[in-house]
């Protein structure tokens, strides 16, 4: 699971300020801040780039350590069952109770950011986490292992929030784009990483390497600056010129972009306080649904049951090595995840998720397949392979559309004033799906594994139906135009 945040007021656009008299006034500043030193920002643009490249290095740690949480439980669920003597109910509970601690961290994790900062709270994300681990890896029963595990949860979940503002934040406005797309990508290598290495090492081992992300994090932390945005919301004006210094190098005239991060602070500071009775209006309730049923959808297709559990799926077919399907599923999500990233400018943000969609229902429909014949004694020879075929299907499908371009669109559908508390329903709502799938996978499977991924191909299905008919595209439309095709 992946979470994107991008700001129309970081990229220098404010939009959806009508009722509002002084942002229009700061909207003229920036035009003119824009006009009279475009050349200026572009030249400034090329410059030193070595510290924002080494901020972003450092911060992706974070994501790096997502994944590895996330993809903890699928090499490791035969091992943890039988040296702990856990029934299935025990390591449902194990393996879905990281999305509530994630829901947790999630929730609290924008005042986190906002009282101790970007750097501030990585470190107690990081914490958080190694704590965890430690709680994992000394575990002789259900309970310590179910609390490093939601402790872990908690961490990625503030991780899951901070790592692509800190990002958004440090970076020119010209390489933006391309450091936030690192954010997802860490995350599926993360996963492929604990799926690859816990193929090999016992799950005590896997849980010491979960560690190692964290470490280089708050090492890495120690050599960069925080976030310039921050340090100039929370008044610390010397400081808040140094760390933009320092990021775009020595020789560099920083003074244009500091006046537009002022204007920037100054024009949030002027909008209207929204709150949850708000997303009702009839202006806004159309993108609160299309951001709330993308997640539903994302969610509910199935991929956190398939991704926690891959393992003793691939043994429940029969498979005669899980192991290998494992290691198939790791591999093949990297570089579909780096596809799906070069074409989201490319082809759109509708297209590219209604072909995921698309092949997530033939993943589901193949493995659902599987499981039907192998059910009723028919072509026993193929079950196994179209298990595999079918879950790796599922995951490149997924990859490189299901994951990123829901919260991409929820990132270009919601207006300023009500992103925040729009942005946070919309990551609530899919930690809760990701945690009703997860938890519900093992019973589901006991109950009916053809059923099951028929039941996931199903909500593949609706996603694309729901996509061409209710889902605007978003690529290279300004956020009045977003809104203008929303409530037409």
């Amino acid at each position: 699971m992946t979470i994107r945040l991008q700001g129309d007021v970081e990229r220098g656009e404010v939009n959806g300020l009508e009722d509002l008299e002084k942002p229009l006034i700061l909207e003229e500043k920036i035009v003119v801040i824009n006009d009279n030193h475009e050349t200026d920002q572009d030249q400034e643009s090329t410059g030193s780039i070595g510290m924002v490249l080494l901020c972003t290095f450092v911060a992706v740690c974070g994501s790096f350590e997502f994944g590895s949480c996330v993809g903890y439980s699928a090499p490791t669920q035969s091992a943890i069952r039988e040296d702990l003597n856990l029934s299935i109910a025990e390591y449902s509970m194990f393996g879905s109770i990281l999305t509530i601690g994630a829901m947790f961290g999630a929730i609290t994790s924008g005042r986190i950011a906002d009282f101790i900062g970007r750097k501030g709270a990585m470190r107690m994300s990081a914490c958080f986490c190694i704590t965890g681990w430690l709680a994992v890896f000394f575990s002789t029963g259900p309970s310590s292992l179910d609390a490093g595990r939601i402790l872990t949860g908690y961490g990625i979940g503030v991780f899951s929030y901070v790592v692509p503002i800190f990002i958004a934040e440090i970076a020119p406005k010209n390489l933006r784009g391309g450091l936030t797309t690192l954010n997802q990508l860490m995350i599926v290598t993360g996963s492929s990483t604990a799926f690859l290495i816990g193929s090999v090492i016992t799950w005590r081992g896997l849980a010491l390497t979960g560690i190692v992300p964290c470490v280089f994090l708050l090492v890495g932390l120690c050599f960069v600056p925080e976030s310039p945005r921050w340090l100039a919301k929370v008044g610390l004006e010397e400081e808040f010129r140094e760390a933009l210094q320092k990021l775009r190098g020595k020789d560099a005239d920083v003074t244009r972009e500091a006046a537009e991060i002022q204007v920037y602070l100054e024009t949030l500071q002027a909008l209207p306080k929204a709150n949850l009775l708000n997303l009702l209006e009839s202006k806004y309730i159309r993108s609160v649904i299309i951001g709330v049923a993308l997640m539903v959808f994302q969610q509910f297709g199935g991929i956190n049951g398939v991704g926690f559990y891959a393992s003793e799926t691939f043994a429940s077919a029969g498979l005669s090595s899980a192991k290998i399907g494992t290691i198939a599923y790791a591999c093949i999500q990297i570089p579909i995840t780096m596809l799906g990233a070069i074409l989201m400018d490319k082809s759109g943000r509708r297209p590219l998720i209604m072909i995921s969609a698309t092949g997530t229902f033939l993943g589901s429909f193949l493995a659902g397949t599987s499981f039907f014949l192998k059910g009723h004694g028919l072509l026993l020879e193929w079950v196994p392979i179209l298990a595999v075929a079918g879950v790796l299907i599922y995951v490149s499908a997924f990859s490189i559309g299901m994951g990123a371009v829901p919260w991409v669109i929820m990132s270009e559908i919601f207006p300023i004033n009500i992103k925040g508390i729009a942005g946070s329903l919309v990551v609530l709502v899919n930690w809760l799906g990701a945690w009703a799938v997860s938890f519900t996978f093992n019973f589901l499977m006991d109950w009916s594994s053809s059923g099951t991924f028929f039941v996931y191909s199903g909500f593949s299905v609706l996603t694309v139906l729901y996509v061409a008919k209710f889902v605007p595209e978003t690529k290279g439309k300004t956020l009045e135009e977003i809104q203008k095709s929303i409530n037409s």
